[in-house]
């Protein structure tokens, strides 16, 4: 694909600096970039290259006023970047059929230019949108939606009566209503809860390889529009996560809670059952949320708290030792402080209101 430097500004908003006539091929990293490539520069330390790199043109921040090559000024050069990307890595699709190594039941429904291959698995009464991507050992179980243009890679598994909806992506290992974790104790023993709810997947939602999101017990678990989920997470039944959120490797969401929307959960973060996080949330890498979470905070650590506290709580742990030195030498001095006024008070004369005339 060829387009020239003015069109690619147009595409993200930008401002061309230099020659707008200039033709870009492709896209590669500052480093790698070569004639007829652009490049992007998303943080100042990165600046030394502007000159060193051969790409012909570059993407920066407004800061960036001249150079010896174009330059694509925007107000977030990485958004531009992903922008740009997206264009130079899109490839035609061509649908390519019902393999004859898949097995798709006759009552399930099977849109307009779709690709299902070898060793995929269509249930029965599911449906399938156009242009779905089926690849080898996808397993879509029994009234399971599948909406248009989504592309399921190998291995998945979407269990019956599961809804995903349009321009998803799950990747592999992906298993979409898998059982809840549900079972009552009755005494040593548990006794297993059924999960008879579904999973709900709204529309432009990515899930990363090797998730697990569990069936509601009843009702359903919740993926809204928009949400991104990272590799190795899982999602408990009844959870329901918010528009545009994003959860980030290795977290942990239990049971019947609620996520808000544009809610970012760093890597590793463990939410504990029946709590709520409210909209516009960050909660930092590794924290343990056990109790609600009010809108628009920033908070870390284990009970979470507001960023900038937890942080200076982190920076105090070093000196504890120290401290709790000087506080014995302290009380240490305040003992002897306390037995010296004892013994001054014993030893003093008596004052001439105790003493007495022995004759009287």
């Amino acid at each position: 694909m060829e387009k020239i430097l003015s069109e690619l500004a147009q595409l993200v908003g930008g401002e061309v600096i230099g020659d707008g006539g200039i033709k870009i091929v492709g896209i590669a990293p500052i480093e790698e970039a070569r004639k007829g490539e652009i490049t992007f520069i998303a943080h100042p330390r990165y600046l030394p290259k502007l000159t060193q790199t051969e790409a012909s043109a570059v993407i920066v921040s407004p800061k960036v006023s001249e150079a010896e090559k174009p330059l694509l000024r925007v107000a977030n050069p990485y958004l531009a970047f992903a922008k740009i990307l997206g264009i130079y890595a899109h490839r035609p699709y061509e649908p390519r059929g019902v393999d004859q190594g898949a097995w798709v039941s006759p009552t399930a429904k099977l849109g307009e230019r779709g690709s299902v291959y070898p060793f995929a698995y269509v249930g029965d009464h599911a449906e399938i949108g156009n242009r779905v991507i089926l690849f080898p050992g996808v397993f879509v179980g029994d009234n399971a939606v599948i909406g248009d243009d989504s592309l399921i890679y190998p291995n998945v598994s979407i269990y019956e009566g599961s809804r995903i909806g349009k321009r998803v992506i799950l990747h592999s290992g992906v298993v979409i209503g898998s059982d809840g974790f549900g079972f009552a104790r009755d005494g040593r023993r548990s006794v297993k809860i059924p999960q008879i709810g579904i999973v709900e997947i709204g529309d432009d939602v990515e899930i990363g390889a090797n998730t697990t999101i569990d069936r509601a017990a009843m009702g359903k678990t919740v993926i809204k529009r928009g949400v991104k989920i990272d590799n190795l997470v899982q999602v408990a039944h009844s959870v329901i996560i918010g528009e545009d959120s994003i959860i980030v490797a290795q977290v942990g969401i239990a049971g019947s809670s609620k996520i808000g929307s544009n809610v970012i959960l760093a890597g590793q973060v463990g939410v504990i059952d029946h709590i709520e996080i409210g909209d516009n949330v960050i909660v930092g890498p590794q924290s343990g949320v056990a109790k609600d979470i009010p809108p628009n905070q920033v908070v870390t650590g284990t009970p979470p708290l507001p960023h900038k506290e937890q942080v200076r709580a982190v920076l105090t742990f070093p000196k504890l030792p120290e401290m709790w030195r000087k506080i014995g030498q302290l009380e240490a001095k305040l003992r002897d402080l306390e037995a010296g006024q004892d013994l001054k008070r014993k030893t003093s004369p008596q004052s001439s209101e105790d003493i007495h005339d022995p004759d009287q």
